[in-house]
């Protein structure tokens, strides 16, 4: 994000966007080392998204009263992460949870796994990384970054994680546990368990 990269090029911090909007005026003028150009464009960022989020939340506002939620998906709101509009996507473009083989064929539609083809642990190619649906993907990254700010265990597993590799790589490894759990939570209606998923 545009206001994520001023920040970092300025004060060489990487914050993310929960904790640039409630930072108090001083401070992120602080951060920018009181650079009135750079204040000003911080500023332009801050009205471009309240911008959008306004748009967003019309549109969602708009959407919610026509879908409703079908009873083995309803369990999905206690998925850190997943709010209404992400369980609304996620039953819509899942369809019936019983035409997957498991978990693992569910997290590949989804496009929460590798598509690098191996042999003796040697990388041999890349299969088509189109297949599956790219809503489901965008649903489940989307569902491990709002877990990562607000569940303690994920964020945890996350750091973890993301210390032996890319960040990148670490919210997709928790975008696929997290469609995993959630076709347990779609097939058997359980509710989630934290543990099970970083245990």
């Amino acid at each position: 994000m545009r206001l994520e990269g001023l920040v970092a090029r300025h004060s060489g911090k990487d914050l993310g966007v929960q904790a640039l909007s409630n930072m108090e005026s001083d401070e992120l003028n602080e951060l920018l080392g009181n650079n009135p150009l750079v204040i000003e464009a911080a500023q332009i960022s801050y009205r471009h998204i309240a911008y959008l989020e306004r748009e967003i939340h019309g549109i969602e506002r708009s959407i919610e009263p026509l879908v409703k939620l079908q009873d083995n998906y309803k369990q999905l709101l206690g998925v850190p992460g997943v709010g209404r509009i992400l369980v609304m996507t996620i039953m819509l473009e899942t369809g019936p949870i019983t035409r997957f083989g498991g978990p693992g064929n569910y997290a590949s539609y989804c496009r929460a796994v590798k598509s690098t083809h191996t042999s003796n642990d040697k990388r041999k190619g890349d299969g088509n990384s189109k297949c599956g649906n790219k809503y489901l993907s965008w649903a489940f990254i989307e569902a491990a970054n709002f877990a990562v700010r607000f569940s303690p265990e994920l964020r945890t597993w996350y750091q973890r994680k993301a210390a032996r590799t890319k960040r990148v790589l670490a919210l997709k490894a928790l975008s696929n546990k997290m469609a995993k759990a959630c076709y347990f939570i779609m097939r058997d209606g359980v509710d989630f368990d934290v543990k099970k998923l970083t245990g």
